[in-house]
């Protein structure tokens, strides 16, 4: 039988032991946070993440340090988040292509759940991604690279940031709906993609619109057209590609993940943060100039979106008959 003293020692023991997760929560963060993304520096995906690192070190505190880790079409810098410690100190910029079209097109190869291995914080953006060729492929719209791929089978290629990821995937859908040939490039990132392009090394790519905005304004390239629902409000001169191939559509996202298990307030104080951050106009009008669409969300709202985009993806490609197989 425990004695008073033991009693209260024990009672004092076990509030203290309880409260040091709460303290630690409440301090977060005491030191730099690591954003790891999944695609090279200077990428689309790098000039955002910075825009969103510098929001939420700005409100932290603290460093937040973009982490470059490509390859293996945006999964292996998921996988790095999904093993990490659930502390709030690694945070992932989460891609339709490493929660959703690469584990639709992969399936258990995939090393990790995108159900069960994240903890999601809020959807950042729509990503339309837009088909584009070196001008010195002699089309100008998407009806007219049709015409050409057909009376060149297979001589025509276009690259992508890596096997799965939705800019992959938006070219053999657009290959398996028209019925032309494309030979597909894959590189470790977007960036190198659009250096061989401009060069005329290759002659397409499915590439997320800011980085190739510039030389297309400038002549250096040339979107033929965008994987939206419609045409973009910064942009209606840029036909979407629906609009010749009925059922095209490729339109992914980026948002904040943590490994799961991170401590609920930790998501929530980012999810506030990213709520505020991305509210001011200058910031909706930035993306809007950058071929995106800024949407922010509830964790629970983004944890639907995945799920229901994964259920939307595996359908896509089931209707477009593209699987690991084929694309071999």
């Amino acid at each position: 039988m425990l004695s008073v003293q033991a009693g209260i020692s024990l009672t004092l023991t076990l509030l203290l032991s309880s409260a040091f997760p709460v303290t630690a929560q409440s301090t977060y963060p005491v030191k730099p946070i690591r954003l790891i993304i999944p695609y090279p520096a200077g990428s689309a995906t790098d000039l955002t993440a910075r825009d969103i690192a510098q929001i939420l070190s700005r409100a932290l505190g603290q460093p937040v340090v973009v982490d470059p880790r490509p390859g293996a079409g945006a999964t292996v810098s998921h996988n790095i988040v999904a093993k990490s410690q659930p502390d709030g100190y690694t945070l992932l910029f989460a891609t339709t292509g490493g929660l959703v079209s690469g584990p639709a097109l992969m399936g258990n190869r995939i090393p990790y759940d995108p159900l069960k291995d994240f903890a999601p914080v809020s959807l950042i953006n729509f990503v339309p991604y837009g088909l584009v060729s070196t001008p010195q492929l002699a089309v100008t719209n998407i009806r007219e690279l049709i015409e050409l791929a057909r009376s060149v089978p297979g001589k025509l290629n276009v690259a992508s940031p890596g096997v799965g990821t939705p800019n992959h995937l938006g070219a053999a859908q657009l290959m398996a709906l028209t019925g032309i040939d494309l030979v597909h490039v894959p590189y470790k990132g977007g960036a190198a993609a659009l250096l061989d392009l401009m060069a005329g090394s290759i002659q397409l790519t499915v590439t997320a619109l800011q980085p190739v905005l510039p030389p297309h304004k400038a002549g250096r390239l040339r979107i033929l057209g965008v994987g939206h629902s419609q045409r973009l409000k910064a942009y209606p001169d840029i036909p979407a590609i629906v609009e010749t191939v009925p059922g095209y559509y490729n339109t992914g996202w980026w948002g904040l993940a943590a490994p799961a298990r991170t401590p609920k307030p930790i998501i929530e104080r980012l999810n506030a943060i990213l709520q505020k951050g991305l509210l001011p106009p200058e910031i909706v009008q930035r993306f809007e100039q950058n071929g995106f669409e800024v949407a922010t969300t509830t964790p629970d709202d983004f944890a639907g979106l995945i799920r229901n985009d994964l259920k939307m993806w595996n359908k896509l490609l089931k209707d477009a008959n593209i699987s690991v197989d084929s694309l071999q």
